[in-house]
């Protein structure tokens, strides 16, 4: 690599020189951070950025440590153990003498398509029925800060399930999305949508384009476009809908679709079925996006190359498996300078980002109008259902006539509605008191010093600095049913996840921070936590943060705001 950046042909260098051309001398000194961090650290990579009049106003921190060697072969070997003896099962399966649960077609079914995949069959009736207990397990309380749960048994390896008739009280609750705490059944948003319910009932049994209509609809669409600071907004009953349907509407044959790689499931379907060709960039990967949308604009459509219809690029605020919030400020200029379009969608962030809750726009301080769609969902932050499309007038109303999930859903239900006009008025400061703003500015606070307890104990953890969902990396397959099971015990809640919802040796723990989450309730999880670390043998990291004396948590980031 040569001194200026002028003759080398790397990628590094060639992002350096297109930057430079361009004055971006913030970026430059990211950039060069960034490839100084990942040097050092593996998959550790930092991005901070505080120059006046960068596209960063504040640091920008995320790390994602390297995989220790010994634990990435371990796990293989795990995997592999788990392979071969569940191939020694099915053998035994086969002559009877153990009692087979494999889901299969009959005979006579055999010369149709298959309903079922070899490999899924044989990953779900080996490895995931063996650790099946730490899912789908019933609760029987609000979903708050601590919760109920009905304990279950099994006597045939979690084939089936059995109700002990106990109920496991008062468990810390680090699964639920419940970000500002209005997951509650008390309080005013629980007294509204009870009021609402008695005047309207709790079903609308109509689309809205017929009689399904209702004011209280109306008033929640105008809240939620002032909230988001757009000119429209319309709502939907389901999140996953609102992405799956909407797409389809927005692009079709002769579009493109530039989708981030680990985007979610709903937008995955939703541009598969707009007809759109895809191309997918890695992660958060702002020169991989920009390759693409430059041979897309020179080279244009497949065989005819014809310039494309629409260039849609497809990203989330922050991604529920790895803890990651969008380069926004980066994405937003590499689609203007290429003249695409932006859909955000913000499941997860609306609500728990920001200084004022309005998700990661507020978090960077940028312009609602440079983000052509705005997607969210009322189901976390706001305790509620459903799902919305904000952006321009001209937008929305094309949408009312062209989404399916508009023409034929069924109107969003009175007291979720209510639910949603409730908790947005609370977060915006409209209901005479400062209980929202509190929660937006706890949830950020409990965020920071979670992160931070948590390395320094010697984890590996994913993610943004500032993004509530925390993953903590298991790794080994045995781990995973083990760390579920350990932390229940003690009165813990805990979400595991692991192939093939995530790379097979990336297996992990996912904690959701809550506002409603007391200092004391978040100090008892971590000692468990680390409790069940030494036991597990958890603790991977090789970067391990010795505590410090200072704040936990810089009160001046999130100062008031005024509307």
């Amino acid at each position: 690599t040569s001194a200026d950046y002028s003759s080398c042909r790397c990628q590094r260098c060639y992002s350096v020189r297109y930057l430079r051309e361009r004055g971006m001398t913030g970026h430059m000194k990211r950039l060069i951070a960034m490839s100084a961090g990942a040097s050092m650290l593996g998959r550790q990579i930092v991005h901070s950025d505080s120059h006046h009049g960068s596209l960063y106003s504040r640091p920008f921190i995320e790390s994602f440590e390297e995989t220790p060697m010994l634990v990435a072969v371990l796990t293989y070997m795990g995997y592999g153990i788990l392979t071969i003896f569940g191939y020694l099962r099915d053998f035994l399966r086969h002559w009877k003498i153990e009692r087979c649960h494999i889901a299969r077609e009959r005979e006579v079914q055999k010369d149709f398509v298959p309903l079922y995949q070899d490999f899924e069959n044989f990953y779900t009736r080996n490895l995931y029925m063996r650790i099946r207990d730490n899912w789908n397990r019933p609760i029987c309380s609000v979903p708050g800060a601590k919760m109920d749960l009905m304990e279950r048994a099994s006597h045939d390896y979690n084939w089936t399930f059995e109700y002990t008739g106990r109920v496991v009280q008062d468990v810390i609750n680090l699964g639920s999305y419940n970000y500002l705490g209005f997951a509650e059944n008390t309080g005013p948003c629980a007294d509204s949508a009870a009021e609402v319910t008695m005047k309207y009932g709790v079903g609308v049994a109509s689309t809205r384009q017929e009689t399904g209509n209702l004011d209280r609809h109306e008033e929640m669409e105008k809240l939620v476009a002032k909230f988001l600071g757009v000119e429209s907004a319309m709502a939907f009953g389901m999140g996953f809908a609102t992405n799956s349907m909407n797409i389809p509407a927005l692009a079709g044959k002769g579009c493109l679709i530039l989708s981030d790689e680990l985007n979610h499931a709903s937008l995955v379907l939703g541009a598969r079925l707009s007809g759109s060709i895809i191309r997918v960039f890695k992660h958060n990967n702002m020169q991989s996006l920009e390759k693409l949308l430059r041979e897309a604009i020179v080279h244009g459509q497949p065989r005819t190359h014809r310039p494309w219809k629409k260039i849609l690029i497809v990203v989330e605020g922050i991604y529920s498996m790895e803890g990651s919030i969008v380069h926004l400020p980066e994405v937003i200029a590499l689609k203007k300078h290429y003249r695409a379009y932006l859909y955000l969608d913000e499941a997860h962030s609306i609500g728990a980002l920001g200084p004022r809750g309005r998700g990661v726009v507020d978090y960077f301080g940028l312009d609602p109008c440079d983000v052509d769609v705005m997607m969210g969902t009322f189901t976390k932050s706001f305790g509620a259902a459903g799902g919305y499309i904000a952006g321009k007038r001209e937008l929305i109303e094309y949408l009312r006539s062209h989404s399916h999930s508009a023409v034929y859903a069924t109107s969003m239900s009175p007291p979720v509605v209510e639910q949603i006009i409730t908790s947005m008025k609370c977060i915006m400061g409209e209901d005479g008191t400062a209980i929202g703003r509190e929660r937006v500015r706890q949830l950020a606070e409990n965020t920071v010093y979670f992160r931070k307890r948590l390395r320094e104990m010697g984890f590996i953890i994913y993610g943004n600095n500032d993004s509530p969902v925390i993953p903590m990396m298991l790794y080994m397959p045995a781990k995973i049913g083990a760390f579920g099971r350990e932390m229940l015990k003690r009165n813990i809640g805990v979400v595991v996840v692991g192939f093939p919802a995530t790379p097979i040796i990336e297996s992990r723990a996912r904690f959701c921070i809550s506002a409603a989450h007391t200092k004391d309730m978040l100090n008892r999880a971590l000692s468990v936590i680390s409790e069940v670390g030494d036991l597990l043998q958890l603790k991977y990291s090789r970067h391990r943060i010795q505590p410090s004396l200072a704040r936990p948590f810089d009160d001046n980031v999130y100062e008031d705001i005024d509307d």
